[in-house]
């Protein structure tokens, strides 16, 4: 293509390069995120940086607990290639072919297709892509997909297998019917913030006193509900539940965690068992990946409601899972499925069925990134902050560049730009694995 005076137009900018790091960091040193399937967890991440030809870049990340994020590395730099080289502006233009690019290789997607370490690696090169667009635009990734038009959303999403649950012309009705009130949802975002929770009490190796004082540090901190891991010994949920609501009154909200710990006949028996004091749900009552089960623990455990979704591999799984009526309360993350790009769907999917949205967060970057998605719901997707809540873990924000703001329970928005998945360099030189600093034994 040649200019109007002949000269040759300067190249496009590219894809140059797609580093991963393995970035570990040894939360398990103190119990932090322990619950009854990851007793002593280190939080992980496998870390993506993409530049361009330009000099511009975007961050984005998978988040593991440990043992397997070389796993997750690895994956990426499988996936590395099919980003290589791409034009910038081709890329951006199109957000949902790229990320059917990067979830549909012919090969790559035997490893899955749509699931496990690829598909997280997926996601982990997707949020890199949108934090460097919102970079480039100078705008926070929540801001930048609330001023997408409802078609352009749309095109984010691939409706191959959910037509039968949504089809495009319904999930353009929902966010037209959202749009009118996007610059006064916006403007209240700004000022108050989006509700949050908080686990940072309730992880199964903290002592009883320091889940007593915790939870009443959250309550004087603005959080209407915090949750506790249960599912290892009954009789000590059945205490360290009584002393929670002992701690926090009767008119803050409990949830708990069960991470999966459970059979169906079991969950129903033990939440049976923990139902005088009041939880509010329960979440990952067994195996994520029973669709059918959570429905039958559903229909036995109500009034308690159940969440789940930190390990549903995809969209098409969520859709099932709404379809059967599985869950009150669904829980996305921000790399389990492929990142931003997939999330837009499933919010839509949610929409549709009228369930509530608090997404999963707490490890490494996973509060940063999925505030986002829970604002950009808020202001163009399902205009209501009703029975939603981020969850917030107190845990490894001082490594980001863009670290969350708590102030009285909520999560204030971002006004940087990106999707502030970016870890200090400091941090990832001195946490990676294994010859990082802190692993190798050379820390101060």
């Amino acid at each position: 293509m040649s200019t109007g005076q002949g000269r040759s137009a300067l190249p496009s900018e590219t894809i140059a390069s797609l580093e991963a790091i393995d970035v570990r960091f040894p939360t398990s040193a103190h119990l932090d995120g322990s619950d009854a399937l990851n007793p002593e967890p280190d939080y992980s991440a496998a870390y993506v940086t993409i530049r361009t030809s330009g000099g511009a870049a975007g961050h984005g990340l998978a988040f593991t607990v440990g043992r397997g994020n070389d796993v997750a590395v690895a994956a990426v730099r499988a996936l590395a290639p099919l980003a290589i080289g791409l034009p910038v502006d081709e890329v951006l233009a199109d957000l949902g072919g790229f990320s059917q690019r990067l979830t549909g290789d012919s090969q790559l997607r035997w490893l899955g297709p749509n699931k496990g370490a690829i598909h997280m690696a997926a996601a982990a090169i997707v949020n890199a892509v949108w934090d460097l667009y919102g970079r480039r635009e100078g705008k926070p990734v929540w801001q930048l997909l609330s001023e997408l038009s409802p078609e352009q959303l749309v095109d984010l999403v691939d409706f191959r297998y959910l037509q039968d649950a949504l089809t495009r012309d319904e999930a353009l009705e929902i966010l037209r019917r959202a749009e009118p009130g996007r610059a006064e949802r916006t403007a209240r975002l700004l000022e108050q913030g989006y509700p949050a929770y908080t686990t940072t009490p309730g992880w199964l190796g903290y002592s009883d006193e320091k889940l007593v004082r915790l939870s009443k540090e959250a309550v004087a901190e603005g959080f209407r509900l915090i949750k506790l891991k249960v599912g290892a010994d009954l009789d000590a949920d059945l205490r360290r539940l009584r002393l929670a609501r002992e701690a926090v009154g009767p008119d803050v909200r409990i949830a708990v965690d069960a991470n999966q710990a459970w059979g169906v006949p079991q969950a129903i028996d033990w939440m049976t068992r923990l139902a005088p004091y009041d939880p509010y749900w329960i979440e990952e009552p067994t195996s994520p990946d029973d669709i059918l089960g959570h429905a039958a623990i559903r229909r036995a455990v109500a009034p308690v409601k159940v969440a789940t979704g930190e390990h549903v591999h995809n969209q098409v799984m969520f859709k099932q899972m709404l379809q059967a009526g599985s869950l009150d309360v669904l829980q996305l993350d921000a790399s389990r499925t492929a990142g931003v790009t997939e999330n837009v769907a499933i919010l839509l999917l949610a929409a549709k069925f009228g369930v509530p949205v608090c997404p999963h967060a707490g490890g490494v970057g996973l509060c940063e990134m999925v505030q986002h998605l829970a604002m950009f719901d808020y202001v163009a997707v399902s205009g209501s902050t009703e029975d939603r809540v981020i969850e917030y873990v107190d845990h490894l924000h001082e490594h980001f560049t863009d670290p969350v703001r708590i102030r009285d329970g909520h999560y204030l928005a971002p006004t940087a730009a990106g999707l502030s998945a970016e870890i200090l360099p400091a941090s990832v030189v001195e946490h990676s694995y294994p010859d990082g600093p802190v692993w190798s034994g050379t820390a101060a």
